[in-house]
């Protein structure tokens, strides 16, 4: 039988350029296209990504970390 490869998860610099790359190209079209291009710096464009990542960590460890479902509630500690 054939061993099972472990994938290791995409990297979160990875997603930040991933983001970037799409930004960049669809404010490239716009320029093409003589249209105003996004107002978004790259540094902004960052926060905000470093933003929504964190609230959507924050919200899973909250959620995880809580005993919200009935069948969490009725575990013996």
């Amino acid at each position: 039988m054939s061993e099972q490869k472990q994938i290791r998860p995409v990297s979160k610099g990875a997603w930040f350029r991933i983001v970037f790359l799409a930004f960049a190209l669809v404010n490239q079209l716009l320029v093409v296209y003589g249209k105003s291009p996004l107002p978004f710096t790259e540094a902004q464009l960052e926060q905000l990504f470093s933003l929504i990542w964190t609230a959507v960590a924050a919200l899973v460890a909250w959620w995880k970390d809580n005993d919200w479902s009935e069948k969490a509630r009725s575990r013996v500690k």
